[in-house]
């Protein structure tokens, strides 16, 4: 299974943005009070439990509890915030993005699959 790092400071998403350009970085933004974000949470965790060619990195920041992170991560890719939402990111720029009732494990491997090819 591959590891999640949890973005709970700005130099922590300082450093995993310059890591992007050895490897890409999957953020998602997730909503603690939020029930469409916990049904999103659950669907990556499944899909990060199968996951054995590890294409990307993995990070989530709670939108609530560490809002100036979420902040910094919208305003840095130039992406409007949604929660729960997920964000590809390579060589410092965003590949793509979705939100809400699109993240979905069937989803996950289809974007992460074209992923893994494109590093």
């Amino acid at each position: 299974m591959a590891n999640i790092q949890q973005f709970t400071s700005l130099e922590q998403w300082e450093q995993a943005l310059k890591g992007t350009s050895t490897k890409p970085l999957l953020v998602f933004k997730h909503s603690t009070s939020c029930s469409v974000s916990a049904g999103a949470h659950e669907e990556l965790m499944h899909f990060i439990e199968d996951d054995k060619t590890n294409p990307v990195d993995y990070a989530i920041v709670h939108v609530i509890e560490d809002r100036p992170v979420s902040n910094a991560i919208a305003e840095q890719l130039g992406i409007k915030h949604a929660s729960p939402q997920a964000i590809l990111v390579k060589d410092g720029q965003p590949v793509w993005d979705t939100s809400h009732w699109k993240i979905t494990y069937p989803f996950l491997s289809e974007k992460l699959g074209s992923a893994a090819s494109d590093t």
